[in-house]
């Protein structure tokens, strides 16, 4: 195999798409273990995924000779920091894309880090037996959030893919 940096963020797209098949094979099941399954093949797509974004960002500061080129978590390239020395404009895009809620890369990087917090049971409001028609309920309290639909994480495996392609006919311009 190749040493060129784009070879492993190829291969992590094409593992998130292994995992995404997996995953729609085990909702098509009637398995007894399918919630298992469909857990982990959201995990493992998610896992490939954040694996593909770290991928590109190596891709990126190793053409730019950045010192922070081996970074160990996309997180510490995609910092407004990093921008600071040099203008890197497809990297600025990535930063940008990070720090808005509201995109598909902000939510893989929340999705990513909430695989590594620890679970919390749901909380219950409290009954009264004297007031059986009231229920309380707390409205700063976040709703549960909803497992990522294999839709979604195919989404976000496009726009990464797409997102490659497009700075590397970038890069190679230069």
């Amino acid at each position: 195999m190749a040493h060129e940096l784009y070879t492993r963020t190829n291969q992590k797209i094409y593992f998130a798409g292994l995992s995404l098949e997996a995953l729609t094979r085990a909702e098509d099941g009637r398995a007894m273990n399918s919630p298992a399954l469909l857990q982990a093949g959201r995990e493992s797509a998610l896992f490939h995924l954040y694996g593909a974004l770290l991928g590109l960002c190596h891709e990126i500061a190793g053409f730019y000779r950045l010192p922070q080129a081996n970074a160990p978590r996309a997180e510490l390239l995609l910092t407004r920091e990093a921008l600071e020395t040099i203008a890197i404009p497809e990297l600025a895009e990535m930063v940008e894309l990070a720090h808005n809620p509201e995109t598909w890369l902000a939510k893989l990087l929340a999705a990513h880090a909430a695989l590594f917090e620890p679970p919390r049971a749901p909380r219950k409001p409290k009954g009264d037996v004297t007031q059986p028609l009231i229920v309380a309920v707390n409205l700063d309290e976040q709703e549960p959030e909803q497992e990522l639909s294999r839709e979604e994480l195919e989404s976000w495996r496009q726009n990464l893919k797409s997102l490659a392609i497009r700075f590397r006919e970038g890069l190679n311009e230069c």
